[in-house]
């Protein structure tokens, strides 16, 4: 690797973008402008695109005829970095540690984004231009739902005809193992809230009279799911598409223990999820209810007897192939609704979602993809869904028409959102290799 990628790479996480978080918006810009600049450079056609939000990096070579038309995706907004105390190094000032780059975003999705982009410097180097037509969209909005995006690709669809998208923005199963996405699960996200007295009570003059709002969500949270780990909600299940036999042939063979590698990187001391479906399936393929935070009453240090006046809860829903987030958020407030207790009320409130996505990986750009990371990490790739969400491939498809190839760098123990975010360098390195092969196999299929 070439000494100035490891501090051009330094350079880019070092701006905190970090999306959630107006003060940080002015970075934000920055960081899009280096981008812009780094393009413009390499021999691109770079240009700031704004949005109500966050600006987009929209770059491109000359398209010519007669060659297929490859859009590469990728983000270069992050979470935020909290809680600070949990990090063995600053955040934002990366730092290289037995083989390994720590910094927020250093995965997520600076680092993958990078090596498309230093993929894209050396092609052109060696052959004085791309084998392919490329659009390059790097946006700031993808950590808090890509609002803006999808307003921008129907803005520009005839600008932005292409044949195929490519993203790295997901995770290989293992240390060394090429690894192609076909399928993640969508999410949607709503707040409940339970209010009871009007004002914070007395506990002691009024408890025992007055129902406590926490109490009461309590009670109504315990209700989704049975005692099992499968979720309560009547109809919840329906509409899920059930696995194909090849995948589940397919997914017995991959090179990985995971249950194990689960415990290992969650430290729990046992397992749980939804019966008869072993670990990988339950996240790859299952749909789920999770509550992400509770909140109400006194947080304080010490004791304050107060019975709260409300009570939140904040609930994502992860969602599988045929399921359709507007109905699984009806079907989840009618639930809440049955089971609220006596004494209090209920306000529900949506949230961000985006939809499942399924494409066929024994297509004709599937086998490109496949050839690729064969190429880049000399091993064939493993053929997996993920349990995660990336709204914006949905809309690659509804907008664009076209499919999206998910070839993934992170490292399950790379810390995505977590404390001490790192990415290997020899993942940086093979993201730059496999980058190069894409749009050599993109070119020829």
């Amino acid at each position: 690797m070439r000494d100035n990628y490891l501090e051009e790479y330094y350079s880019f996480l070092r701006f905190p973008s970090v999306s959630t978080d107006d003060k940080h918006k002015e970075k934000l810009v920055e960081c899009a402008n280096w981008l812009v600049n780094k393009l413009n450079r390499i021999g691109l056609q770079a240009q700031l695109v704004p949005t109500k939000r966050h600006p987009i990096v929209w770059g491109r070579n000359e398209h010519r005829p007669g060659r297929p038309t490859v859009m590469i995706y990728g983000h270069y907004d992050v979470q935020p970095p909290d809680p600070l105390e949990l990090w063995d190094s600053p955040p934002f000032e990366p730092v290289l540690k037995n083989g390994y780059v720590f910094a927020r975003g250093s995965t997520d999705n600076k680092g993958q984004i990078l090596a498309h982009i230093l993929g894209i410097q050396e092609t052109i180097e060696e052959h004085r231009e791309l084998p392919v037509n490329l659009h390059l969209v790097i946006e700031g909005e993808e950590e808090i739902g890509s609002a803006n995006l999808g307003p921008f690709l129907s803005q520009n669809r005839d600008a932005m005809k292409c044949d195929v998208a490519v993203v790295s923005d997901t995770g290989m199963i293992e240390r060394g193992v090429p690894t192609m996405s076909y399928g993640l699960r969508g999410v949607t996200a709503l707040e409940v809230k339970v209010t009871g007295p009007k004002m914070d009570l007395h506990s002691g003059v009024f408890g025992g009279a007055v129902a406590n709002p926490i109490t009461a969500l309590a009670q109504m949270l315990a209700t989704l799911h049975d005692r099992e780990g499968r979720v309560a909600i009547a109809g919840f299940y329906d509409r899920v598409k059930p696995l194909e036999d090849w995948e589940r042939e397919a997914w017995r063979k991959l090179p990985i223990e995971g249950d194990k590698l689960i415990r290992e990187e969650t430290g729990v001391p046992e397992l749980f999820g939804e019966a008869g479906y072993n670990s990988v399936e339950r996240i790859w393929a299952r749909p789920t209810a999770e509550i992400n935070g509770i909140g109400g009453g006194y947080q304080g240090q010490g004791t304050k007897t107060v019975i709260p006046s409300q009570a939140f809860a904040k609930l994502t829903f992860r969602l599988v192939p045929e399921q359709r987030g507007e109905e699984i958020l009806e079907l989840a407030k009618m639930h809440l609704e049955k089971n609220l207790p006596k004494g209090v009320t209920m306000e529900v409130h949506t949230g961000h979602s985006g939809p499942w996505y399924l494409t066929d990986p024994h297509s004709a750009m599937g086998e490109a993809a496949q050839r690729a990371l064969r190429k880049a990490f000399t091993r064939d790739a493993a053929l997996i869904r993920e349990g995660g969400s990336i709204p914006i491939v949905s809309e690659f498809r509804e907008i664009l028409g076209i499919e999206t190839l998910l070839m993934g760098l992170a490292l399950p123990d790379c810390r995505a959102h977590s404390p001490n975010e790192n990415f290997p360098l020899e993942n940086f390195e093979g993201g730059i290799r496999l980058n190069k092969a894409i749009l050599q196999e993109l070119a020829q299929s």
